[in-house]
C-alpha cells in the first residue's frame, strides 16, 4: 500500500520544498510577489531557478519546458535541456533566473485568429509563479503564460489570471463595506471530469475513434443503459486498476484527485477533485486529463474525453463548481443557517444572478463547441438556455424580500428511514437539479455545460469577469448607504426582481421549457455557429476590455479561432466519415448483399423458398442506394463549404448542410449495419464497445 501523504506531491516544486531550499529572505520575496501580484527580480529568480534545479536533477530530470496553454485547448512544451558548455569541452548543468521567468517558443503555428501572420514567428512564454513547478517524463515543468511578439495574448492562461484578478478586486471592495479585510478573494473551482473507456485492440479496428475521438456510425447496442445498473455500479478489476495507478501519477503531481465512480453509461466513468484556485485547477484539469489517456494505455485501454463518443447514450461533461473564497478560507458563497438575514451572501448571490442574466450569450458562448453540441440538450445534459437553479429556499428568501416579507425561515430536517438501526439522516435545504446549466448546489455553483474536452480556462474567464462587473457596481451603489442593512435589502429586491427570469428550478428537458424560456426572453443558442458571433457583441467587447481580460483584437481573433475550429473539426469528421464509407461500410454491405443474392439464387434454382435471403438482400440494396446517394451529397456539400471564404458563413455551412449530410448518411449505415453479419464488418460494434471492458 502507497504512502499517499509521502506520495502527494512529490513531484512538485511546492512550498514545502521552497521552505527547505530557499534562503528565509528569498522565499519570504516569493510569498510576497504571488500574494500581490508583483515581478520578481533577477537576483530572486536566479536563487529560485538554482534550486529548482538541484532539486529537479535530484528527481532524473534532464531537460526543462515551459509549459503553457495556447488556444488549442491543450498544453504545450519545449524541451531544453540543462546542458551549459565549458571551456574544456565538458558540460554542466546549469538554469538561470532569466531561463525560469521567459522562454521563447515559436508562435507562428499556433492559433491567432489572425493576430499573428505565418512569417511573423516571434513568441514568449512568461513564468506564473502562482502555479506550481512540477516534473514530468524526466522534464522540470514550468507553468506559463504565452503572448506574441507584439504582447497579444495567445493563450488561455493570461485571461484566465487577469479575470481572477478582477474579481478579486471586486470582491474586495464589497467585503470593506461589510468590515471585511482580505488581501485576495481567489475564485474556486473542483472541475468533474466525464471520460469512457475502451479496449485499446478495438479501437485500434475504428478510423472514427482514432482520428475524431467519436463514432461517426454504429448501429444501437441490443442493450445501453436502459437498466440504470452501471450508474454508482460495481467498478471492474480493469477499470478498478486503472484508477488506482491514475491516482498514484496524479496525486505525485499534486492534484487533488478524490472521488471516482461508474456514470450513467456503459464504459462511462467520473473523476472528482477537491477544489483549488481556478488557475492551479485548470493546470490540474490538462494533467488529469493528460494522464487519464496515458495511464490507460498501459491497462490495454483507450481514454476517450469526446463529448458525445456514442450515439444513443450519455454523453460526457466537465461540472465547473466554482465558488468564491478570501485568502483566509472565507467561502463567499456560504448562506450561513440564516441565509435571509446574511447581506454579504445575498449580495454575492443578487450579483450572480444579474451577471448570469445579462450575459447568458457569454455563458453559452465559453462551452460552445462542435462535440459539445451533440450534447447540450439531448436529455442527458442542460439544454442550450442558460438558466439558474436556486432551489426552494433560496428561491422563497428571495421572493420574500421582493414582497418586503419577513422570511421565517426553515428549520433544520431530519430524515428517519429506519426505526434507530440507521441514524437519522440531516435533510439540506434543497433538492438537486441535474438538469440546470447553472446550479446552486449549497455553497458554490455548479456550471454544468462544459464538455468532457474543454479548458476549463475558457467558462471561468467568462465567469470571473461578468461576477466582477456586477459586484463592482454593486460596490458603487452601496458605497455612500446611510444604512447599509437596508440599502442591501433594497438592492437585492431590485435586483432580483429585474432578473428573476433566469430563475427556473423545474425541469430543463422539457419541451415546456423551451417555450417558457422563450416568452422570458432568454436565448436558445442551438449550435455553435450561431453561438459564437454573441461573443464580438459590442456589450462583450467592452467588457472584456473595461476589466483588460482581453483588446477588441484579442476578442476578435478568438472568434475566429472558435468558428475556424468548428469548421475544421467538422470538415475532418466528414472526410472520415466518407473514407469509412467508400472502404469500409459499403464493401461489406455489397459483399454480404452478394452472398445473399447468390444464396437466394442457388436456392431458387435447386428449387427450395429462399424468401429471406432475396427480401434482406433487397433491403441491403435499397440502403446502399440510399447510403451511396447520401455520401454523394456529403462530398459535393462538403467541396462546397471547404470554398467559403468567410469563417461565419462556412461554419453555418458546415453545421446546416454537412452536418446534416453525416446525419442522412449515418441514419443509412446504421439501418444496413444492423441487418449485415457480423463476420462482414471490419470495425467492432457498439455493443462490443461499450461492454468489451468486461473483466
Amino acid at each position: 500500500m502507497n504512502d499517499v501523504p509521502k506520495l502527494f506531491g512529490s513531484l512538485v516544486f511546492n512550498e514545502s520544498v521552497m521552505k527547505d531550499r530557499l534562503p528565509t529572505a528569498t522565499y519570504k520575496a516569493y510569498k510576497q510577489a504571488v500574494l500581490e501580484g508583483k515581478p520578481l527580480n533577477i537576483e530572486i529568480a536566479n536563487i529560485i531557478a538554482n534550486a529548482m534545479k538541484d532539486w529537479a536533477l535530484e528527481h532524473g530530470c534532464t531537460h526543462f519546458t515551459h509549459w503553457f496553454q495556447p488556444m488549442t485547448g491543450i498544453t504545450a512544451e519545449k524541451h531544453e535541456s540543462f546542458i551549459s558548455p565549458t571551456a574544456e569541452g565538458r558540460v554542466i548543468m546549469d538554469f538561470s533566473g532569466k531561463e525560469l521567468i521567459q522562454g521563447e517558443p515559436d508562435a507562428s503555428s499556433f492559433p491567432s485568429g489572425g493576430l499573428r501572420a505565418t512569417f511573423e514567428a516571434r513568441g514568449y512564454t512568461a513564468w506564473d509563479p502562482t502555479s506550481y513547478a512540477f516534473v514530468k517524463d524526466n522534464c522540470l515543468c514550468i507553468p506559463t503564460a504565452f503572448c506574441s511578439y507584439t504582447g497579444e495574448v495567445l493563450d488561455k492562461k493570461t485571461p484566465l489570471l487577469r479575470s481572477m484578478n478582477a474579481v478579486s478586486k471586486a470582491a474586495c471592495k464589497i467585503l470593506k463595506l461589510f468590515g471585511i479585510d482580505t488581501i485576495r478573494v481567489n475564485s474556486t473551482v473542483g472541475p468533474e471530469q466525464e471520460y469512457f473507456l475502451v479496449d485499446k485492440k478495438m479501437w485500434e479496428k475504428r478510423k472514427d475513434l482514432i482520428y475524431c475521438g467519436r463514432t461517426l456510425f454504429g448501429a444501437k447496442s441490443p442493450r445501453g443503459q436502459e437498466l440504470d445498473d452501471h450508474y454508482f455500479g460495481i467498478i471492474k478489476q480493469r477499470v478498478l486498476a486503472f484508477m488506482k495507478d491514475l491516482d498514484d501519477e496524479l496525486w505525485k503531481l499534486g492534484v487533488l484527485a478524490k472521488t471516482e465512480h461508474n456514470e450513467v453509461a456503459p464504459a462511462q466513468h467520473e473523476l472528482a477533485p477537491i477544489f483549488s484556485s481556478t488557475n492551479v485547477a485548470a493546470d490540474h484539469n490538462q494533467l488529469m486529463m493528460e494522464f487519464m489517456k496515458r495511464v490507460a494505455l498501459r491497462h490495454g485501454l483507450v481514454c476517450l474525453l469526446h463529448e458525445k463518443p456514442f450515439d444513443g447514450v450519455n454523453g460526457s461533461g466537465k461540472h465547473n463548481n466554482w465558488s468564491l473564497a478570501t485568502e483566509e478560507g472565507m467561502n463567499l458563497l456560504d448562506p450561513g443557517k440564516e441565509p435571509y438575514k446574511n447581506l454579504r451572501f445575498l449580495t454575492f448571490l443578487a450579483a450572480i444572478l444579474k451577471a448570469v442574466d445579462e450575459y447568458q450569450d457569454l455563458l453559452r458562448v465559453s462551452v460552445a463547441s462542435a462535440g459539445n453540441d451533440h450534447r447540450l440538450g439531448a436529455n442527458e445534459a442542460p439544454p442550450a438556455i442558460v438558466s439558474v437553479f436556486l432551489g426552494t429556499e433560496l428561491t422563497a428568501v428571495l421572493e420574500a424580500i421582493a414582497a418586503d416579507k419577513v422570511y421565517s425561515g426553515n428549520p433544520a430536517e431530519f430524515m428517519k428511514i429506519s426505526d434507530d438501526t440507521i441514524p437519522a439522516l440531516v435533510k439540506d435545504n434543497t433538492d438537486r437539479n441535474r438538469t440546470s446549466p447553472f446550479a446552486f448546489t449549497g455553497n458554490k455553483f455548479e456550471f454544468r455545460m462544459l464538455g468532457s474536452m474543454f479548458s476549463i480556462s475558457g467558462p471561468n474567464i467568462v465567469l470571473n469577469t461578468i461576477v466582477a462587473e456586477e459586484l463592482n457596481q454593486f460596490a458603487d451603489q452601496l458605497a455612500d448607504a446611510p444604512d447599509l442593512e437596508a440599502a442591501v435589502y433594497d438592492l437585492v429586491k431590485k435586483t432580483y426582481l429585474a432578473h428573476k427570469r433566469i430563475v427556473f428550478n423545474g425541469n430543463g428537458y422539457t419541451d415546456e421549457w423551451v417555450a417558457e424560456a422563450e416568452k422570458r426572453g432568454l436565448l436558445n443558442l442551438k449550435s455553435t455557429p450561431e453561438a459564437i458571433p454573441y461573443l464580438g457583441a459590442e456589450k462583450n467587447v467592452e467588457l472584456f476590455a473595461k476589466h483588460h481580460i482581453f483588446t477588441k483584437s484579442e476578442v476578435v481573433s478568438r472568434v475566429e479561432i472558435l468558428l475556424e475550429n468548428y469548421s475544421t473539426t467538422i470538415a475532418i469528421e466528414a472526410a472520415v466519415a466518407l473514407d469509412m464509407f467508400h472502404k469500409d461500410i459499403l464493401p461489406a454491405v455489397s459483399a454480404y448483399t452478394s452472398d445473399l443474392t447468390k444464396a437466394a439464387l442457388d436456392k431458387k434454382a435447386a428449387g427450395i423458398s429462399a424468401g429471406f435471403e432475396a427480401e434482406l438482400a433487397d433491403k441491403l440494396s435499397k440502403l446502399s442506394a440510399e447510403m451511396y446517394a447520401a455520401g454523394v451529397q456529403l462530398e459535393k456539400d462538403l467541396k462546397t463549404a471547404e470554398k467559403i471564404a468567410d469563417s461565419h458563413q462556412k461554419a453555418t455551412c458546415f453545421y446546416e448542410k454537412v452536418l446534416a449530410d453525416m446525419t442522412a448518411l449515418r441514419a443509412a449505415v446504421d439501418a444496413a449495419e444492423a441487418l449485415t453479419g457480423g463476420r462482414y464488418l471490419s470495425y467492432p460494434t457498439y455493443g462490443e464497445l461499450l461492454f468489451g471492458v468486461n473483466e
